[in-house]
C-alpha cells in the first residue's frame, strides 16, 4: 500500500511573476487581449516584398529604418553610397529579406527593392514600346553596359548607330536614349538598343520622302557608300541604289573611279518600289545620250579611233565617244583566213585605228573594220603567187591534217599533212614542224573565191617514187632496220630514209618469235604500190624460201639416183641371155639395191604425206 506524500519547500508562496519593479503580471485572456491590441498597431509583412521605411539610425556598418514592423530593420551603409547626405527621416524602398533571421533580426535590402522595381519599369517600357534614358557605364565584349533605371542592360555593338562602329570607348560616360528591344524573366536580363530608335527616325523620314516621289524627279543626294556594282545615295533620310551602268552612257568598270565619298550630285528617279522600300536613281539620264550628239559626219568608209573597251569571243567593242561603241568582229581584224583568238589579239583600254562598215544611228550600233585600213591583199595574188611559186613562209597554226603558212599579211595556205614528205608518213604535223618555224613550200593552187592556197612542201624536190620503182622492185631483198613494231605489223626503214612496212606473220625468225624495235634483218620486197606510195617487205620470206630450197633441191637428187637404177635394170634384161654366172651375181647385188632404194623411197613418201 502506497500513499501520495506532498514535500513541502521553502517560499512555495512566492509569485514568480512579480519582476522586482513590481510590475504585475496578467492572466491568460488579459495577455492575449493586450497583444492583439498591440499587433493591431503593426504592419503584416512578407518575404520579397517592397515597402517604404524610415532611417532612424545610421551605425559604421549599416542603416537601421523602421518600416513599422514590430522591429526595426537592418541595410548595408554600401547599398546607400549613391547617397550623398544621408541622414535619419529619410525615407526609401526596401525589399524584405527575411523577416527574422536567426538572430531575430528583420533583414531588408534597398538594392534587391531599385532592383525589382527598375526591371519592373524595364518590362513595362518594354512592352509598351517607351524610350528610356541609360548612362553607358563599360565596355564589354561585343557591345557595352548601358544602367536603365539603376539596373545593368546590355547594348550590342550592332545596335548603337546605323553605321558600324568600331570603336567603343567614345560611348563611355555618355547617357543615350534607348529602346529595350528584349527581356528575359528567367535571369532578368535586358537587351537595348540606339539603333532602333534612329531606325525609327529614319523610316518615318522615309515615309515622308517616298511618299513624295515620282519618275524623273531631279534630287540632290550625298554618296554615302560606293560598291563594285554602284553606289548608295542619302537623299536625305532615304538612300537610293545608283547602279553603274546608269553612272555613264560610257562603260565604267569601278564606281570608284568617278565617284568620290561625301560627294554631292544630282540625280534623277528611275523607279521606286513602295513595298521594298528600294529606290533606282539615274546619273547619265540628266545628260543627252551621245548617240544623239554623236558627230553627224561619221558615216559608211570613215576611219574613226578609240579604244578597246569588252572583248569577246566574237570580237572587240571599241568606244568612239563615251556612250557610241563599234564592234569589231573577228572576221575583220585580218585578211588571213587564219582564226583569230579575239582574246589575245586585243588588249583592254589599248587603241585602234578602223573604218565604219555599217552604222545604224536609230538603234545605236556601229560595225567597225581593221583590217579594210589595207588594201585586199588577195586581189593581186595572182601576181604575187602564181601557181608553181616557189616561196617561203612562217608557219602559223597546226592541225591534226595540216599546216597553215602565211606567205605574206593577209596571205597564206594550208599544207596537206600528205605533202609534207614524199617518203616518210606523219601521224601528226608536229612530228615535221612547229609553229613559229619557216617553211619552204610551192603554191600548188589558188582559191580566189575561197580565198585559200593550196601548198605543198614536198614538191619542193622531184618524186622519187620514179627511182625507188627501179631500186626497190618486188622480190629485191634489202637490209632495213625496224622502226617501230605493234600488233598488226612493223614499220622498217629502208634505205635513202623510205619507209616501207611489214606484216606481223612476216617479221617472223627462223629461231622463234618475231623481229623487234631497232633490230636489223634482211627483208625481201613483196609489193611495190606507186600511186599508193606503200611498200611490203617480208624477213619470213627469206628463210622460208632456203628451207623450201633445200627440200626441193634432196627430193631432186633422190629421183635422178631412182632414174639411173631403173635404165641400168633394162640394159641388164635385154642382155639376159648371155648373162654368166658372175653377172647373175651382179644382177642379185643391183636388185638388193634397188628394192632397198623402193623401200627408202615408200618411207619418204609417208613421211611427205603426212607433213
Amino acid at each position: 500500500m502506497s500513499e501520495n506524500l506532498e514535500t513541502t519547500t521553502s517560499h512555495d508562496d512566492f509569485d514568480w511573476n512579480v519582476d522586482k519593479r513590481n510590475v504585475v503580471s496578467y492572466n491568460n485572456d488579459e495577455r492575449k487581449k493586450y497583444e492583439e491590441l498591440y499587433s493591431s498597431t503593426l504592419k503584416t509583412i512578407e518575404n520579397n516584398e517592397i515597402v517604404k521605411g524610415t532611417v532612424v539610425a545610421i551605425t559604421p556598418t549599416d542603416v537601421v529604418l523602421n518600416i513599422g514592423f514590430k522591429s526595426d530593420g537592418l541595410v548595408p551603409l554600401s547599398e546607400f553610397r549613391d547617397v550623398e547626405d544621408l541622414a535619419a527621416g529619410q525615407t526609401y524602398d526596401v525589399y524584405v529579406v527575411n523577416k527574422e533571421d536567426r538572430k531575430g533580426v528583420l533583414v531588408l535590402s534597398r538594392k534587391n527593392a531599385r532592383m525589382v522595381k527598375a526591371w519592373d519599369e524595364i518590362v513595362e517600357a518594354h512592352a509598351k514600346g517607351i524610350v528610356v534614358t541609360g548612362k553607358i557605364s563599360s565596355k564589354t565584349k561585343g557591345g557595352l553596359i548601358a544602367n536603365v533605371f539603376g539596373m545593368e542592360t546590355f547594348l550590342p555593338g550592332s545596335q548603337i548607330d546605323v553605321k558600324p562602329i568600331t570603336d567603343y570607348d567614345v560611348y563611355v560616360g555618355k547617357t543615350m536614349e534607348l529602346k529595350v528591344v528584349k527581356v528575359n524573366e528567367a535571369i532578368k536580363n535586358a537587351v537595348v538598343s540606339h539603333k532602333a530608335l534612329i531606325e525609327s527616325d529614319i523610316e518615318a523620314q522615309r515615309e515622308a520622302i517616298i511618299g513624295k516621289l515620282e519618275k524623273g524627279s531631279v534630287l540632290e543626294g550625298t554618296i554615302k557608300n560606293i560598291t563594285d556594282f554602284g553606289a548608295f545615295i542619302d537623299l536625305g533620310g532615304v538612300d537610293g541604289l545608283l547602279y553603274i551602268t546608269d553612272i555613264s552612257w560610257g562603260r565604267i568598270t569601278n564606281p570608284k573611279d568617278v565617284l568620290e565619298l561625301n560627294q554631292k550630285l544630282n540625280v534623277v528617279v528611275l523607279d521606286y518600289d513602295e513595298n521594298k522600300k528600294r529606290i533606282s536613281l539615274g546619273l547619265k539620264q540628266l545628260q543627252p545620250h551621245p548617240w544623239d550628239t554623236l558627230d553627224s559626219t561619221i558615216d559608211v568608209g570613215t576611219k574613226v579611233q578609240g579604244k578597246v573597251v569588252n572583248i569577246e569571243d566574237y570580237g572587240a567593242f571599241l568606244e568612239i565617244v563615251p556612250g557610241v561603241e563599234g564592234l569589231i568582229h573577228v572576221s575583220e581584224v585580218s585578211w588571213s583566213n587564219t582564226p583569230i583568238n579575239s582574246r589575245e589579239f586585243f588588249k583592254s583600254a589599248e587603241t585602234h585605228e578602223a573604218v565604219v562598215m555599217t552604222i545604224n544611228r536609230e538603234e545605236r550600233k556601229m560595225s567597225l573594220s581593221l583590217k579594210r585600213m589595207t588594201e585586199d591583199p588577195w586581189t593581186k595574188v595572182a601576181e604575187k603567187f602564181p601557181v608553181g611559186t616557189r616561196t617561203k613562209g612562217l608557219v602559223k597554226n597546226i592541225t591534226p591534217f595540216g599546216v597553215f603558212v602565211e606567205l605574206s599579211d593577209g596571205i597564206g595556205g594550208m599544207v596537206h599533212i600528205s605533202d609534207l614528205s614524199w617518203v616518210k608518213r606523219y601521224n601528226h604535223p608536229s612530228e615535221f614542224t612547229k609553229t613559229g618555224n619557216e617553211l619552204e613550200v610551192v603554191v600548188l593552187d589558188i582559191d580566189n573565191e575561197g580565198r585559200k592556197l593550196s601548198l605543198g612542201h614536198k614538191q619542193i624536190e622531184e618524186d622519187p617514187w620514179d627511182t625507188f620503182e627501179t631500186v626497190f622492185p618486188v622480190g629485191s631483198v634489202h637490209e632495213a632496220t625496224v622502226l617501230t613494231a605493234e600488233e598488226k605489223g612493223a614499220v622498217v626503214l629502208l634505205p635513202y630514209g623510205l619507209e616501207a612496212f611489214s606484216p606481223k606473220k612476216h617479221t617472223s625468225k627462223k629461231e622463234g618469235g618475231f623481229l623487234a624495235a631497232d633490230e636489223k634483218a634482211e627483208f625481201r620486197v613483196i609489193e611495190f604500190n606507186r600511186n599508193d606510195k606503200k611498200i611490203i617487205v617480208s624477213h619470213a620470206r627469206l628463210w622460208e624460201e632456203v628451207q623450201k630450197e633445200a627440200v626441193e633441191t634432196e627430193k631432186k637428187e633422190k629421183k635422178t639416183e631412182r632414174d639411173n637404177a631403173s635404165k641400168t635394170v633394162k640394159s641388164i634384161q635385154k642382155n639376159i641371155e648371155k648373162t654368166t654366172l658372175g653377172d647373175l651375181a651382179a644382177l642379185s647385188e643391183l636388185k638388193e639395191k634397188m628394192d632397198g632404194k623402193k623401200s627408202s623411197t615408200a618411207e619418204e613418201n609417208t613421211e611427205a604425206q603426212s607433213e
